[in-house]
């Protein structure tokens, strides 16, 4: 779950990046965090490389994620009783 502690990190702007998520205060885009993850950095390589960031900002991008995974999940496919 995102909580207000994160909420609040989290900003979209029509006028900067592109208007995708980013970090408050910051141009670096939740894809860039997450990326990153992906590719196997350890939060405190994201943080180095990113010196505007600080640790609290990548917990926010993977709890912003969790939370949005959550609302996009496939339907689960009807069940079908064998007759």
């Amino acid at each position: 779950m995102l909580d207000q502690q994160h909420r609040h990190r989290i900003v979209r702007d029509p006028k900067c990046c592109g208007g995708e998520l980013r970090i408050r205060g910051t141009r670096v885009t939740l894809r860039a965090i997450l990326s990153s993850l992906a590719e196997g950095d350890q939060p405190e390589e994201i943080v180095d490389a990113f010196p505007s960031l600080c640790l609290e900002d990548v917990r926010a991008a993977v709890a912003f994620a969790a939370a949005s995974s959550d609302e996009d999940v496939a339907p689960k496919p009807a069940l079908v009783r064998a007759s």
